[in-house]
């Protein structure tokens, strides 16, 4: 039984190390197998155990969350919900905003007006709990329930503390920074998390189900496999299907980021979240609503977040240490100069730590890294290019080698007999005949092109003892003659084999040598510029895997550029030639394997990143991959490597600017040099910078060639 899994939105999550720790303690619940947050989108994804209950463990993981962040809701996402819905501006959020406003304006007062210095301080006294009010009775929360290092704790003790030694302005201005800052996070970080949602608004909200001569609107769960729907001109189709009636134009771009119209008639397949352009169209559903592309894709996007890249998780686990690291040097800068050195005045050393406090907060790191892997997968997403986890866009952004299957990956997959030449005493019909009979149950595409240059249907009274040998072809008895048809090693023709320009497929009968079959397979158009952008991406190398014959595979690699292509293999072969390359590539250089999704299975799961062909919607390819390229176009895989070093670049450029501006800080109060509002610009100021620049992670980075 597959694993439950159950997603939530954290409403009010809002602290890094807040997250790490719910994170991990709901981790532990006995019910549950893992849990990850994503505190860019502010959502906590669980996979259950078999025996688990899951509104208990919703339960008990709510109560985790409110002992670590007393505002924080804990509400279940429903199976169409995007984890970035519900982002307007809430009553609430309006009166906070009201408060922070009036305050700025009594900050302002007390420091234009000449006024007497206990009225003065009461006026910034005000503006502080004005703006704060709400920082220090969550502070204050949580030190009731053991939580001492987040940042409301930290900006309460900085605030408090300021005003205890007279540092009234300093104070106010510290909660007031500190919350306009916390309001242009949480502006950017929304807008990023529409972007996802207006990116995944493929979901319909309901259904035209046709029945008894009349239409009614219901909703897409209700329908059936099997019912027919109506589709009006401008609407989304809500589930997936075939045409039987009316012809159109299909706006396919939310799936596959393509702006181009598809053309649909009666017995095209159709997909959820497509837009109907200008006929009217009635289609027979062919799955329920959870199996829809559109679900599936939904689903995909959603739960990418709790994929979490090393640097996501190297972050979280450094944020857990180095605030209370910071929180315990501040005590040390405090106490012991006024201790130890003869002369040092206390006040001035509590204001030197309390300055430390202010800077220590990690939320620059904890919302900036996350939120860099969500817009580099929205970013993905937007061209056609579904990533599963932020460990994969990573894992991309290191690629050394690029391993392609043949065919439905560099090839259409759409074969075509192109040479018949049958043995002495043979003739072409006979051996396609045998042919055609031979195959008449394998659904490969080579089988498939030879049933139709037959021209007759194959009729299955005459076939008996059918057996696929994986990797070589098929054995059959036809008409009580033992047929075999296949390749070279196969059929025993290894030294017969003369070179093809394509797939040959070789008979024998009664083990007697009949003839050949040739099989060409059309090269995709953008399959050599696919190659090409690889290079031109810094790709060191590139390779195809296939078990059709040299010829075939020489021709491909030869038109598309390719650095080599090894032919002739079985599917256990393919394996140990990836694993070949994989120790043949330097330290830290990942493999990528690129395929169709039903077909080598195996390679794809032993790859470091495995990329398959979607398709527009095959279920197999969007089960099987880490990435999905909704296209079929080969050359979006250069596209993905692109958007995961840029993602990459984003993230370390804000994990270096954050701490080097932090201890830079950090450095200059110790020695007296730092000033609180120098403190407030390298946590707040920093944290919205990273955040900032985090945006800008989704789009693809320039080619550049050899690019590392």
């Amino acid at each position: 039984m597959a694993a439950l899994k159950k997603q939530y939105l954290l409403e009010g999550l809002c602290c890094g190390s807040c997250a790490a720790e719910i994170e991990r303690e709901v981790g532990g619940l006995d019910g549950v197998s893992s849990a990850s947050v994503d505190l860019a989108s502010k959502t906590l994804s669980l996979k259950l155990k078999e025996n688990a209950e899951p509104k208990a463990v919703a339960e008990q993981a709510g109560r985790i969350a409110r002992r670590h962040g007393p505002g924080i809701v804990l509400r279940e996402l429903d199976a169409g919900a995007a984890a970035g819905e519900g982002t307007g501006v809430s009553g609430r959020a309006k009166l906070r905003r009201a408060a922070v406003i009036l305050a700025a304006a009594l900050f302002a007062a007390g420091l234009a007006l000449p006024l007497a210095g206990g009225v003065k301080a009461a006026l910034f006294l005000a503006s502080s709990l004005l703006a704060g009010g709400e920082v220090l009775i969550a502070a204050a929360r949580s030190c009731v329930h053991g939580h001492v290092f987040d940042e409301n704790f930290l900006m309460s003790v900085a605030v408090l503390g300021a005003f205890a030694v007279g540092e009234y302005a300093e104070g106010a201005a510290v909660m007031i920074f500190y919350r306009v800052g916390e309001y242009f996070e949480d502006r950017a970080v929304d807008r990023s998390k529409r972007s996802i949602s207006a990116l995944m608004d493929i979901r319909p909200d309901s259904a035209n189900l046709k029945a008894g001569g009349a239409v009614r609107r219901v909703r897409p769960e209700e329908v059936a496999v099997g019912d027919s729907i109506l589709v009006r001109p401008g609407e989304k189709i809500p589930l997936d299907g075939r045409v039987t009636e009316g012809c159109s134009l299909l706006d396919t771009s939310a799936l596959t980021g393509e702006s181009l119209p598809r053309s649909v008639e009666p017995g095209s397949e159709v997909l959820s979240g497509s837009v109907n352009l200008n006929g009217a169209l009635t289609v027979e559903v062919t799955k329920e609503f959870g199996e829809s592309t559109a679900s599936k894709i939904l689903d995909l996007v959603r739960n990418a977040g709790s994929r979490k890249a090393r640097a996501e998780n190297f972050i979280t686990k450094f944020a857990r240490y180095y605030t209370p690291a910071v929180v315990f040097s501040a005590v040390a800068l405090a106490f012991l100069p006024p201790l130890l050195v003869p002369g040092a005045a206390l006040s001035e050393w509590v204001h030197r730590a309390l300055i430390f406090l202010v800077v220590s907060c990690p939320c620059a790191l904890v919302l900036s890294v996350p939120l860099s892997f969500f817009g580099g997968i929205g970013g993905a997403s937007r061209r056609g290019i579904l990533v599963k986890g932020g460990n994969y866009l990573e894992a991309l952004s290191r690629v050394d080698t690029v391993v392609f299957d043949k065919t439905g990956t560099l090839t259409r997959g759409s074969f075509e007999v192109t040479e018949v030449s049958p043995a002495e005493g043979w003739d072409r019909e006979t051996l396609l005949d045998l042919a055609a009979h031979a195959e008449l149950y394998s659904s490969h595409p080579i089988a498939a092109s030879i049933r139709a240059a037959c021209g007759s249907r194959p009729d299955p009274a005459r076939v008996s003892g059918y057996e696929v040998i994986p990797g070589k072809g098929v054995r059959a008895s036809v008409d009580g003659r033992a047929v075999l048809a296949g390749n070279a090693a196969l059929t025993g023709m290894e030294n017969a084999a003369s070179p093809a320009a394509g797939t040959v497929v070789f008979l024998t009968v009664d083990g007697a040598y009949a003839g050949r079959i040739v099989i060409a397979d059309e090269i995709k158009p953008d399959a050599a510029q696919a190659v090409q952008k690889l290079k031109e991406a810094g790709v060191r190398r590139t390779v195809m895997l296939t078990g059709d014959c040299r010829g075939a595979a020489d021709r491909v690699a030869r038109e598309t550029g390719l650095d080599a292509a090894c032919a002739e293999l079985l599917p256990a072969q393919k394996v140990e030639k990836l694993e070949e390359l994989s120790r043949e590539a330097p330290a830290g250089g990942k493999i990528v394997f690129v395929g169709d999704g039903i077909n080598d299975a195996p390679v794809l799961a032993r790859a470091d990143v495995g990329v398959a062909m979607g398709g527009i919607g095959s279920d197999a390819a969007i089960e099987a991959a880490d990435v999905v390229l909704m296209t079929d176009e080969p050359s979006k895989l250069a596209d993905a490597i692109r958007i995961a070093r840029r993602t990459h670049s984003v993230v370390m450029q804000n994990v270096v600017f954050a701490l080097g501006v932090k201890f830079a800080v950090l450095a200059l109060a110790a020695f007296g040099a730092a000033t609180m509002w120098e403190a407030v610009f390298a946590d707040v100021g920093v944290a919205l910078i990273a955040v900032l620049n985090s945006l800008r992670a989704g789009k693809p980075a320039p080619a550049r060639r050899n690019e590392r």
